[in-house]
C-alpha cells in the first residue's frame, strides 16, 4: 500500500459547539459555510417556528422546478381569481393585482420574491396546481424530499397557518438548495425593486423587504418574514470573494434587531472562518502509476468538489493522505475505484474519500506484457 501525503492544510472542527462566546439575539439561529457544508453557529437551530413569508422561498422553488423540466414556462399567464385578489385588500403585504388579470409567471414570481405579496402566492399556486391546498401538499412533499423533516406547509404565502411550520435548520437546507439547484433563477432575489404595471391604475414600484440587499455587503438573498405571534425573521446569503455564507434566524424582536443581528451573524463568519478548496472537479486529483496498461498513469477525481472550511483564530494540522495499491494493474474502467483519500486531523481520521479512475486504461498485448515483465525481473523497474 502506497501512501502520498498530498495536502498540508489546517482545519478547527466542532465550529457551532465552539462559539458559546458569541451569541445572536433571536430566538433560534444558525449559520453555514455553503461550500464546505459546515455549520459555523446554532442557536435552537431545531426549535419549532412559524417561517411566515420565508415559507415563499419554496413558493418559489415549485415554479423553478417546473421551469426547469420544461412544464412552465415564464411567460405564462394565469388568470387571477377572486380568493388571491382578497389578500392584496386585506392588509397584508401584496402586489396588487386585480381579478381577472391574466399576469406571467415572472411577474408572479418578482412579486412574490421581491414585493413578498400573497396576493401572487395564491395566483401562482392555483395556476400551477388548481388550488392552494393542493399546492402546499406539493410544497410540502419538496420538502420531505430535500431533508426537510421537521416541516409542514400549509399554504404558499405562510401568513396565519397553524400548520405552516419550520425551524431554522430546515430554511438553511431549503435555502441551499435554491441556490444549489437553480443559480439562473436565483437572481429574482437580489433585486431591489419590482414594479407591477398594473390594471385600472398607475404602475407600483416597490422595495425588497430584504434590508441587507441595501447594506453593500454581497449580500444577495434571500427572504424576510414577520408574524406578529413569531416576530422577524431573515433568511439570508452572502457572496463575497466567491465564497458563499448562508444564515437563518427567527424572534428577532424588531426590523432594526433582524437587519443588525443578521448581519452580525454573516460577519462573524466571514471574519473567523476561511473556506478552502482541497478538490474541484473541473481538474483531475492525481495521476497514479499503471501496470501493464497502454498508459503509464492513470487520472483521478472524486465525484463531489471538496471543501474544508478554516477557523482563523485556531488553526491546527490537516492532513489529506492518498493510500493506494499500487502501480494499478490494467486493465483499469473509468470510475473504477482505484485509492482512497483519508484526511486527519489531529492523527484521527475523519473523513475517507473513495478515489475514482478518470479514464479507461487497456491492457497491453501478451508480447509486450511478456517484454515488461522480463525487465521487471532483471532491473526492478515497472
Amino acid at each position: 500500500m502506497k501512501k502520498i501525503y498530498l495536502i498540508i492544510l489546517f482545519i478547527f472542527t466542532n465550529f457551532a459547539a465552539q462559539s458559546s462566546e458569541f451569541d445572536i439575539k433571536a430566538k433560534t439561529a444558525i449559520l453555514q459555510d455553503y461550500l464546505s457544508g459546515e455549520i459555523l453557529y446554532e442557536k435552537k437551530p431545531d426549535l419549532l417556528i412559524f417561517p411566515a413569508s420565508m415559507t415563499k422561498i419554496m413558493t418559489s422553488i415549485i415554479a423553478f422546478e417546473l421551469i426547469k423540466k420544461g412544464q412552465l414556462s415564464l411567460d405564462d399567464k394565469f388568470f387571477v381569481s377572486e380568493n388571491a385578489w382578497r389578500l392584496a385588500n386585506a392588509g397584508y403585504s401584496s402586489m396588487f393585482i386585480m381579478v381577472g388579470d391574466e399576469v406571467s409567471v415572472e411577474d408572479l414570481l418578482r412579486g412574490i420574491i421581491v414585493a413578498s405579496g400573497n396576493d401572487a402566492c395564491v395566483a401562482l399556486a392555483e395556476g400551477i396546481a388548481g388550488s392552494e391546498e393542493e399546492f402546499a401538499v406539493m410544497m410540502t412533499s419538496k420538502a420531505k424530499e430535500i431533508g426537510m423533516d421537521n416541516t409542514n406547509f400549509a399554504n404558499s404565502s405562510g401568513i396565519n397557518a397553524a400548520d405552516n411550520y419550520s425551524t431554522v435548520r430546515d430554511i438553511l437546507i431549503m435555502s441551499n438548495y435554491l441556490i444549489r439547484n437553480y443559480p439562473d433563477y436565483y437572481k429574482y432575489f437580489a433585486e431591489k425593486e419590482f414594479t407591477w404595471d398594473r390594471t385600472g391604475g398607475d404602475p407600483i414600484t416597490q422595495g425588497n423587504r430584504n434590508p441587507l440587499l441595501y447594506k453593500k455587503m454581497g449580500v444577495d438573498g434571500i427572504k424576510t418574514g414577520f408574524l406578529s405571534y413569531e416576530k422577524y425573521s431573515l433568511a439570508s446569503s452572502i457572496l463575497r470573494n466567491e465564497r458563499r455564507l448562508i444564515a437563518v434566524g427567527s424572534g428577532f424582536t424588531s426590523k432594526n434587531s433582524r437587519s443588525k443581528q443578521s448581519s452580525r451573524l454573516l460577519t462573524y463568519g466571514l471574519t473567523n472562518f476561511d473556506t478552502i478548496e482541497i478538490y474541484n472537479k473541473q481538474n483531475s486529483f492525481q495521476d497514479l502509476e499503471v501496470w501493464l496498461g497502454k498508459k503509464n498513469t492513470v487520472q483521478t477525481h472524486f465525484n463531489e468538489n471538496i471543501y474544508k472550511t478554516i477557523k482563523k483564530a485556531r488553526l491546527r494540522n490537516l492532513k489529506v493522505v492518498l493510500d493506494y495499491e499500487g502501480p494499478i494493474k490494467a486493465p483499469i474502467a473509468k470510475n473504477q475505484i482505484v485509492g482512497v483519500v483519508n484526511i486527519y486531523y489531529e492523527n484521527v481520521l475523519i473523513d475517507t474519500l473513495d478515489l475514482l479512475a478518470s479514464e479507461d486504461i487497456d491492457e497491453v498485448n501478451k508480447f509486450t506484457k511478456l517484454l515488461r515483465s522480463v525487465n521487471f525481473l532483471i532491473w526492478g523497474d515497472v
